[in-house]
Order: C-alpha cells, then structure tokens, then sequence
C-alpha cells in the first residue's frame, strides 16, 4: 500500500497535494476514529499491563539518548539538532506500521498490547522530545511554567491524542455509545489503515535521502536493529507474555513516523535527517520486520 501510494504520486497519477490531504484525513479523524473504537472496547485490566509499558519505553527512551549523545559527539551536532535527531531515535511509527503489520502477522486479536503502548505512545515522546529541546535552547528557554505548556498544547492538540484519550473515558466511565455511532466509527476505522498507508506513501516521495548520510546511517541502525533488540531483550527478561513479547518488538522495529519530521520542522532543525530518515526507514523496515517476525514465537 505505502509504494503504491509512493508510485502513484511519482508518476503523477496522484498529486502531491491530494496525497497531503489524504494523511490529514486520515491522521485527524480516521485514525482518531479507530483509536476511539479500540480503546474504548479494550480490556483495560488484561492489556494495559505496567510490565509491557516499562519494557517498551524503558529501549525508546534509551534510544532517544544514544541518538542524542551519537549526533552530539560523534557527528558534532548543535544540541539542538541533537535533540531533533534522538526524537527521530525515539517515534516510532506504531500506528501506521504497527498495528497493520502486528493484524497482518497474529490476527486482530493480537492488538491490545499495541494499543496500550500507542495510548501513551505520543505523549511520552512529545513531553521528552519538547523538554529535551527547551533545555538544550536553554539561552532562550521560556522557563518552567511556558515549557509545561508547551508541551500540553503539543500534546492535546494531537488529534490521536484526543481521540485516546475520548475512548479512555468511554471505557472507564461505561458510558453507552449508540449503535448507530459504532456503525459510523466503523466505516471510518475501514478506511483508515488503507487510506493512511497509501497517504505516507505519497507523502514520502517529497523526501530525498541527500546528505547527512553517516548521521542517517546512525538513526536507521538506533531505529530499526538496536531499539528491537533492547525490547527483545528487556521482554525477555521481564517475561512478557507471548502476545505482548510480539507486540512490543514489533513496535520497537517500526520505522520513524512522520511525526519526527513535523518535530524537527517545529524547531527548524536537523529536517533533512528526519525526512530522509523516515523514507530510508520505511523502505528498509520490510526487510528488518521480516527478521524480526522469523525470529518471534
């Protein structure tokens, strides 16, 4: 789906614009749709387990640290670009790749560990991402207060976030939500894998991997060899039930999402590392996640 998108644009028979529209589409209410659905029908007490989330962020948190410290001292990065360049460490791309690789290779049954590691998924990386940044522009940093909305503002105004954190009160408070309302939510949930995988394919084709490749390099082999292979390990050890083993791994696997462009391009730093690094990432992720899911049970 994500070529085909990516072939679609490159040949003209899609445009650019057209492809833009459509990941807007998808990323402010398709996606929020099927994020609502799922959340607020999840087994919270048999999904959201503590273990499974502190296996996950503990290796992208760790990540997020080795691409800041590698970009600083041994690209000699600016911390600021630092900061941009473990954020691409950091995201993931657990909703776009994630949970249609994760259905694809165990079933839809297999998704309540995706699911709770996406519901704090944004939030941690944002609130990392934004603080790291302000501290290291610490010259001109807001202070404490401006810092903490800053990152409320980012976070809440993520439309995935939002639609999180509605199907959250749905589930914990019970409250009934008419038949016809799931019949709506379940066009849109139809629609909006396809739709937002054909859109990033689309959307790719404006990034060219120019330049900065040693720093690309770097970002690929955090992403996609190391970040699994901390959570394979942490879950090894940890003793992750099988299902949640899998589903953290995978997501450890993914490629960077878009949203590491959209944060680099918010401080206007290190943009062609992210862009290129999410293209590269994407393409390289097939043969990467075919390993990995060799390797699962």
């Amino acid at each position: 789906m994500i070529g085909f998108g990516y072939l679609s644009v490159w040949k003209g028979w899609f445009t650019r614009e057209g492809a833009d529209v459509l990941m807007k589409f998808t990323q402010n209410f398709a996606i929020p749709c099927l994020l609502f659905s799922a959340i607020a029908r999840l087994d919270l007490a048999a999904d959201f387990d503590w273990k499974l989330l502190a296996v996950y962020f503990t290796a992208a948190g760790t990540c997020f640290v080795l691409g800041m410290i590698g970009a600083r001292h041994l690209f000699g990065r600016p911390w600021p670009d630092a900061v941009a360049i473990g954020f691409v460490c950091l995201f993931a791309n657990s909703v776009l790749l994630g949970l249609p690789i994760t259905e694809r290779a165990y079933g839809a049954d297999a998704l309540g560990p995706n699911y709770a590691i996406i519901s704090i998924h944004a939030a941690f990386c944002y609130t990392v991402g934004i603080i790291s940044m302000e501290i290291a522009l610490s010259e001109k940093s807001k202070g404490g207060i401006a810092i903490l909305n800053s990152v409320i503002r980012a976070v809440f105004r993520n439309a995935l976030v939002l639609g999180l954190a509605a199907g959250f009160v749905v589930n914990i408070l019970s409250i009934p939500v008419p038949g016809v309302v799931w019949d709506g939510l379940g066009l849109m949930v139809q629609a909006a894998i396809p739709a937002a995988l054909f859109g990033l394919g689309g959307i790719l084709v404006q990034y060219r991997p120019e330049g900065d490749l040693l720093t690309i390099a770097f970002c690929l082999l955090v992403t996609l060899v190391i970040c699994p292979v901390l959570v394979f390990v942490g879950g090894s050890v940890s003793g992750l039930e099988v299902q949640q083993f899998r589903s953290a791994v995978l997501n450890g696997a993914m490629a960077p999402g878009v949203n590491v462009y959209v944060f680099a391009n918010m401080y206007g730093v290190a943009k062609r590392v992210a862009a290129s690094t999410v293209l590269l990432g994407t393409g390289l992720s097939i043969f990467t996640v075919w390993v990995w899911l060799s390797l699962l049970p």
